[in-house]
């Protein structure tokens, strides 16, 4: 096993790519908490988790977005099994339309998951964080390239790419490596619920659609040791989508 023993915080862990990422770990040996805001299926992973062995887990209700609930969530972690080893920024939520139709509201709330929420769960893991340890951030495409529908995501996920590098750099003399993956279309309820998807505006070639099981594995890949020598990178992972949003050929 690559992570036995490791403590592991994943965000949006209740579904999609953090369920896989949470599972992954498991079967790794690792300790998981799960964090997020649907307790059906926040207690079905972690029995999940716990049926292939990860005895050493629990599932707490977070919105990360809300300084307290994380910074007890991370608490409890650390007070439970004395540290945290990795962490995984997952939790996001994607808003689309025209900005002049968009509400304040929901600008602040994309905001507040997709950028606060990372910025909130690494100063509160940070001081528990021993020297080795990793930070992994969820990017996208959106953050290079993106189409006219989707300006607050496009936004958060610059931000958050922005973040991985200065962290990384503040985090370098401390041994603690931080990375971002930007993906690209993902076999998640977030890709089938976009509208442009559902309508057939935006064109999708199965064969370019990654599943969360495989998203899991580059997750593992960049929060372990095989990855030592990575640290202020972003890893894109994309099936080709960066350049067809780049050529805006939907």
């Amino acid at each position: 096993m690559e992570m036995p023993g490791k403590v592991v915080i994943v965000s949006g862990a209740t579904s999609g790519i953090g369920r896989e990422v949470a599972l992954r770990f498991a079967r790794e040996g690792a300790r998981v908490v799960i964090l997020g805001l649907d307790d059906t299926r926040g207690q079905e992973v972690q029995t999940a988790l716990q049926l292939q062995g990860a005895a050493d887990c629990f599932y707490r209700r977070t919105d990360v977005s809300d300084g307290g609930a994380v910074q007890a969530a991370v608490a409890e972690a650390a007070a439970r099994w004395g540290r945290v080893d990795v962490l995984v920024n997952n939790a996001a939520i994607m808003h689309t339309g025209a900005l002049a139709d968009m509400s304040e509201a929901d600008w602040d709330k994309t905001m507040a998951v997709n950028l606060k929420g990372p910025f909130l769960l690494a100063k509160h893991a940070l001081p528990a964080m021993p020297p080795g340890s990793s930070i992994v951030n969820i990017s996208s495409v959106h953050a290079i390239a993106t189409d006219a529908h989707s300006t607050a995501y496009s936004a958060s996920k610059g931000g958050l790419e922005a973040f991985t590098r200065a962290l990384a750099l503040e985090c370098h003399a401390r041994k603690i490596r931080v990375n971002a993956l930007r993906l690209g279309a993902v076999d998640t309820p977030m890709l089938w619920n976009n509208p442009d998807v559902r309508s057939g505006e935006e064109k999708l070639d199965p064969s370019e659609v990654a599943s969360s099981g495989e998203v899991a594995e580059l997750v593992l890949f960049l929060a372990s040791a095989r990855s030592q020598p990575v640290t202020g990178a972003v890893l894109t992972a994309d099936g080709g989508r960066l350049p067809i949003l780049g050529s805006h050929a939907h």
